[in-house]
C-alpha cells in the first residue's frame, strides 16, 4: 500500500500539493483526473521521490518513505515525452533496468521479448529509438517500466501525443499488462473519458488538492462537490441557478420542473443545477424533459456528433447530440433536458442531493 498522510509541497509563496491524504492498494489503477496546472505531475513526483514534501509523510509497505530518494525506491515513471537511451537499441532499452539489478542474461531476454510481444515491438528490437515512430518510441519506454517490476508505475500523460487508434488501442491494454505485476498504477490525465475508459479508480484534483477518490464510475455519477462534476465532465458541465421550493424547482431561465424523486431529500431554497452536455437534445427523450428556449451561439460539428453552443439569458450551455446539426449563429432553438440526470449542488459547491440520479 502507498500512502500520503497530510502531504503538502510549497515552493516560496507557490502551493503545488495542499494537504493530500490518500491510501492506494496494491494491484489497483488509480488515475489522477485534473486539467493543467492541477498538481497531478507534482504529486507524481511526490510518489516517486523524486521531490520531498513540505509536511505531511509518504508511507510505502508499513514503512516510511518520506525523503527517501527516488534512486532507492523501486519505482517505474513514463512521462508524455518519452525518454529512451538513443545509443542503445530497442532491446538495451528494455533490458536496461533488468542490468542494472544483475539478472541474468536469460531471465533478461525473456523479460525483454515478453514485453516486446505485449507491446507489438519485436521487429524493432535491433532498432535505435530514432529510427522509430513516436508511438513505437513510447511503447518501448512503456516497455522499459513494464519489466523493471517495480511495485509502483507512475504514468504522466504517457499516451497525449501519440496518434488517435494506437492510444485507444493503449488505453485498453495498459491496466491488462500491468495488472499482472500486482503494482500499485497510477495514471495521470486531462481527459475524463480516458479515466472512464481506464476505469479502476479516480482521484480528481484541483488546484493542489484532492476533491474526492473513489471507484472511477461512482466518482462521475455521485461527484461530491460542483468542482468535482466540472472536474469529470468534457465537454463542461452546464450549470444554472434554481429554487427548490417543495416539490416544484424553478430555473433561473423561468422553466419550472417537477422534484425528481432522487432529489426529494434538497432542502428548500436556491440551488445550482447541472447537468452534462448528452443530458440536453433537439427533441425530447422522455416524458421527463423540459423544453427551454435558447439561442444559439456557434455549432462545431464532428461528424458523428455536433457540439451546439447556446446561451439562454442566464448562461451558456453546450448540447452535444448525435449526427450533422448546422445551425446558424443567433438563431432561435428549443432544448430539451432530461431531468432524469440532473446534479444539485449547494451555493457553497457542496452536493446537496444524497440519492445518485438515473446512471448517466
Amino acid at each position: 500500500m502507498l500512502e500520503l498522510k497530510g502531504v503538502t509541497r510549497q515552493s516560496g509563496a507557490d502551493i503545488h500539493i495542499n494537504d493530500v491524504s490518500i491510501s492506494l492498494e496494491r494491484g489497483s489503477l488509480n488515475v489522477l483526473l485534473g486539467p493543467t496546472l492541477s498538481g497531478k505531475t507534482s504529486l507524481m513526483r511526490l510518489m516517486a521521490g523524486l521531490d520531498k514534501p513540505t509536511k505531511g509523510s509518504i508511507w510505502f509497505e508499513g514503512k516510511d518513505v518520506t525523503g527517501v530518494a527516488v534512486q532507492r525506491r523501486n519505482v517505474a515513471m513514463v512521462y508524455q515525452q518519452f525518454i529512451n537511451y538513443p545509443a542503445m537499441t530497442v532491446y538495451e532499452n528494455i533490458a536496461s533496468p533488468l542490468r542494472v539489478t544483475g539478472k541474468s542474461r536469460d531471465e533478461i531476454d525473456k523479460a525483454v521479448h515478453k514485453a516486446a510481444e505485449l507491446l507489438r515491438l519485436t521487429p524493432y528490437l535491433k532498432r535505435l529509438p530514432l529510427e522509430l515512430s513516436g508511438g513505437q518510441q513510447q511503447r518501448t519506454a512503456l516497455a522499459r517500466a513494464m519489466v523493471k517490476n517495480a511495485g509502483l508505475v507512475l504514468l504522466d500523460e504517457p499516451l497525449a501525443n501519440l496518434d488517435y487508434k494506437l492510444r485507444e488501442e493503449l488505453r485498453a491494454e495498459l491496466p491488462k499488462i500491468f495488472a499482472e505485476t500486482g503494482a500499485i498504477f497510477v495514471y495521470a490525465t486531462t481527459e475524463p473519458s480516458e479515466a472512464l475508459l481506464l476505469g479502476g479508480n479516480t482521484a480528481t484534483l484541483s488546484e493542489g488538492r484532492i476533491t474526492q477518490f473513489g471507484p472511477t464510475v461512482d466518482v462521475f455519477r455521485k461527484p461530491a462537490d460542483l468542482i468535482t462534476a466540472q472536474t469529470f465532465s468534457d465537454p463542461p458541465l452546464n450549470t444554472v441557478g434554481a429554487t427548490k421550493q417543495g416539490s416544484v424547482i424553478k430555473l433561473d431561465t423561468g422553466t419550472e420542473m417537477p422534484v425528481p424523486a432522487y432529489l426529494s431529500s434538497v432542502a428548500d431554497g436556491r440551488v445550482v443545477i447541472g447537468f452534462r452536455p448528452h443530458h440536453l437534445s433537439p427533441a425530447p427523450v422522455s416524458s421527463s424533459s423540459v423544453a427551454i428556449p435558447a439561442k444559439v451561439t456557434v455549432t462545431e460539428i464532428t461528424g458523428s456528433e455536433s457540439f451546439i453552443h447556446v446561451t439562454n439569458g442566464f448562461g451558456k450551455w453546450v448540447m452535444l447530440t448525435r449526427g450533422v446539426h448546422d445551425l446558424a449563429p443567433d438563431s432561435d432553438i428549443t432544448v430539451n433536458l432530461d431531468t432524469r440526470h440532473l446534479l444539485a449542488f449547494r451555493e457553497d459547491g457542496t452536493s446537496a442531493a444524497h440519492v445518485q440520479p438515473l446512471a448517466a
